[in-house]
């Protein structure tokens, strides 16, 4: 189901589902399979055109999350990756070739830089960063050569948003393919490709999972960039379980309510954060005083439960004794499940064309599905640790 006359919440309830092809059970069942048996020889004979072929290519499990993942993001077409950075990697591999040219947001995710610096790099590509506050100016940077225009909005671990029309408005007026990391928003606070993105990029592990417990990478695109993608995702022999599908079909039922429950209280504790001593900056881009709210208004309807805030300096002896306290806040990588978590970061690492030097230390919150005044208090008690 993906009928634009629906709501987004109608859309995500009921798409991937046929009870009446599967003796009306309401879920799509686990279909586990490699071998797939053809009735006789012409069947074998035409299987090039079939839609279940082998169990690589997709079984009715799989298939019912790719068609919920297009009602989600608005996409013709989608493909499932087992982590989000199998899906990021497969669509830059998709437009690497000798002496091509990418831009890639200077607020990326670390991997997404690593795959074009230690990956694409010995084929051959070349990457230029640029500044995510570019706009359109970024057609000053697109050359014969530039075959790709990645962006994350916001940007990892510094929440700068980008404005996604005019650089895809750039990219299409040359002819270069755009793609952006739409993970942050779920894919239900915003939809890059009503505007104008060509390819949208998820961590499912992160928020379609919702509990932490599941990898899980999604690409949804144009009709138009689809066999491209593809022909790259067959050769690479990328697949996800059956299995892990269901779950992520069961996290997306509820992915709604979630993110509704993540905007309210992230945005509750990000406005305490701001009137705390301590901290000098905090980084959502949905608070009014955030450098990139207006755009963030533009492109979201909504803003998750993942920000970042800056605290005045501290030694690592200061930080341990305000992380190593800490019981609801959980210390890990990824994000976008029910529970709380809390990570120091030094985003400069990862820069080359801006300068992150804000004057602290930056910290990465993600603000799960318990009560905000419980996450407040643990955080005033982090606070009294850091200081005593």
């Amino acid at each position: 189901m993906n009928d634009e006359k629906l709501g987004l919440d109608t859309r995500v309830t009921h798409s991937g589902r046929s009870p009446r092809q599967h003796f009306g059970m309401v879920n799509t069942p686990v279909y586990r399979a490699s071998t797939i048996l053809f009735p006789n020889l012409a069947a074998l004979d035409a299987k090039e055109g079939a839609k279940l072929r082998y169990g690589r290519r997709g079984t009715p499990t799989t298939h019912a999350l790719e068609d919920a993942i297009c009602a989600l993001e608005g996409g013709d077409r989608a493909l499932l990756a087992p982590s989000g950075v199998s899906a990021l990697s497969t669509v830059l591999m998709s437009y690497a070739e000798p002496g091509a040219h990418f831009l890639v947001s200077d607020s990326s995710y670390g991997p997404t830089r690593k795959f074009c610096e230690f990956t694409l790099r010995k084929f051959g590509i070349d990457t230029t960063y640029y500044d995510p506050a570019i706009g359109a100016g970024i057609a000053e940077l697109i050359r014969p050569e530039t075959r790709l225009i990645w962006m994350e909005s916001p940007g990892s671990q510094t929440f700068e948003v980008q404005d996604i029309a005019a650089i895809a408005g750039a990219a299409r007026a040359r002819g270069v393919t755009t793609a952006i990391d739409n993970t942050w928003s779920g894919g239900y606070f915003s939809q890059p490709i009503a505007h104008g993105v060509d390819i949208s990029v998820q961590a499912g592990t992160k928020y379609i999972s919702g509990h932490s417990d599941l990898m899980l990478g999604t690409i949804a695109c144009s009709a138009a960039q689809y066999d491209r993608l593809r022909e790259t995702y067959l050769r690479f022999g990328i697949c996800i379980s059956s299995d892990d599908a269901y779950l992520a079909l069961r996290g997306l039922r509820t992915l709604g309510v979630r993110m509704r429950q993540h905007h309210t209280s992230g945005i509750e504790v990000a406005n305490w954060l701001l009137q705390q001593p301590e901290v000098l900056r905090v980084m959502h881009p949905a608070l009014p005083q955030d450098p990139g709210h207006d755009l963030w208004k533009t492109y979201f309807t909504g803003a998750s439960g993942l920000f970042g805030f800056v605290m005045k300096s501290v030694d690592r002896d200061a930080l341990a004794r305000m992380f190593d306290g800490f019981s609801l806040f959980g210390m890990g990588s990824s994000w976008g499940g029910f529970e709380s978590l809390i990570v120091p970061s030094n985003p400069a690492v990862y820069r080359t064309a801006t300068e992150w030097n804000p004057g602290g230390q930056t910290v990465r919150i993600h603000v799960g599905l318990e009560d905000p005044a419980d996450l407040m208090d643990e955080l005033r008690r982090g606070f009294e640790r850091l200081t005593a």
